[in-house]
């Protein structure tokens, strides 16, 4: 087996429980690697750390499977790992819809399973665990004799394993669209052009929060995707809401989605949200709650100062469309921008916009999405709730 060996220096940050091994913390390598077998990581001293996959055209040279030496990988690994991700779950009362594997939260390395009613849908990261993608989905199909696995490999971060971009069946074909139900909604879920793996779940427990704010409340949702938040507005008792996205297909989507739910007080539109925020506090409209759910402003370090100002600019015009009284929803997905940066940037744009502010609530992803601390990427979703005077 090839054995990789930590520089001494380095070997305490892995040691005290991070996954990753980069490429500058290894001292020496024994034995020839291709990219995607299993090595060994000791420490200089020739301790035994763990075991996980190797891939020397990565930055991140090694990503551990496991701290226990008796521990082989192998299908069985993935089997008994899978079916524990499947037992937190349910223990955490995340059944008919979840993230079932959570990547380095649930120790599996850059595997993502969304589980979605009886259909699953993977995203297999990196060259090491995309070698197992057959064990993983024989798993699958054991622990729960689902009707159809997707695969969503359709996104960049793959070409940096020396990998392809790819999506497709992993088992007979079936329809892509399928309906789920969330807090007593009905949503259809593309599974197959959704964005990420066709569904936000990260954000359903966020969802309910909003439920005592909107009742009666005239309502504006920016980023609105398929209309998830809106949609919980009109059912708990908005005066109105309107949904604003800058893609026609989402807003397409956000409208069945509201006729499944037979809701009457909405509606949806297809426009820029940077735009239109910035015209209509000009003009001065007013709402009693405004919802911002953003993409991702940036996947890297030297674009986070622009994503900071993204972010900071919406706020700040959401902040001035809303009358005193009102509340404001944000939330951030990129770890990138921690917690306390956040709520700076939110700080600053209600001082920019002359607005007193009170924090309402202030929560994190779902708990099908566990956090594990000193793992920064676990920690990704800020979602909070502000009363705007």
């Amino acid at each position: 087996m090839i054995k990789v060996f930590l520089k001494r220096k380095i070997s305490h940050r892995i040691i005290n429980g991070h996954p990753w091994v980069f490429a500058n913390e290894v001292e020496k390598i024994e034995g020839e690697s291709a990219g995607g077998e299993i090595a060994e990581v000791y420490t200089q001293d020739k301790k035994f750390v763990g075991r996980g996959y190797i891939n020397p055209k990565s930055q991140i040279l090694v990503r551990l499977l496991t701290r226990n030496r008796a521990e082989e990988i192998n299908e069985k690994f993935f089997i008994d790992r899978i079916q524990q991700c499947w037992e937190y779950r349910k223990k955490t009362g995340y059944t008919e819809n979840c993230r079932l594997v959570f990547g380095e939260a649930d120790s599996l390395s850059q595997l993502i399973i969304d589980k979605f009613n009886d259909y699953f849908v993977i995203q297999t990261l990196a060259l090491g665990i995309d070698v197992w993608k057959p064990a993983i989905v024989k798993a699958i199909n054991q622990i729960f004799q689902p009707k159809g696995i997707y695969e969503r490999n359709d996104v960049p971060v793959r070409e940096l394993e020396g990998m392809l971009q790819q999506k497709g069946f992993l088992s007979e074909p079936f329809d892509t669209k399928i309906l789920i139900h969330e807090n007593g909604l009905k949503f259809y879920v593309d599974i197959e052009n959704g964005q990420k793996t066709g569904y936000f779940l990260d954000q359903q427990d966020n969802r309910r929060a909003i439920r005592h704010i909107v009742k009666d409340a005239e309502v504006l949702g920016v980023f609105t995707y398929t209309g998830t938040f809106e949609i919980h507005a009109a059912h708990y008792g908005a005066k109105s809401v309107l949904g604003i996205d800058i893609s026609e297909n989402a807003v397409k989507q956000a409208i069945l989605n509201a006729e499944l739910n037979n809701l009457k007080n909405i509606q949806f539109q297809t426009a820029n949200a940077f735009d239109l925020l910035k015209q209509w506090s000009k003009e001065e409209r007013k709402y009693d709650v405004v919802m911002l759910d953003p993409p991702a402003f940036t996947k890297s370090r030297e674009t986070l100062p622009k994503a900071d100002t993204g972010y900071k600019e919406i706020n700040l015009r959401a902040k001035k469309l809303i009358r005193p009284g009102g509340f404001l929803v944000t939330s951030s997905c990129t770890n990138l921008v921690s917690p306390e940066l956040f709520l700076q940037i939110i700080d600053e744009a209600a001082t920019d916009a002359r607005r007193k502010i009170r924090r309402v609530t202030f929560q994190t992803q779902s708990a099908d999405h566990p956090v594990i601390p000193g793992i920064e990427t676990t920690h990704y979703l800020k979602f909070l709730i502000l009363e705007v005077q």
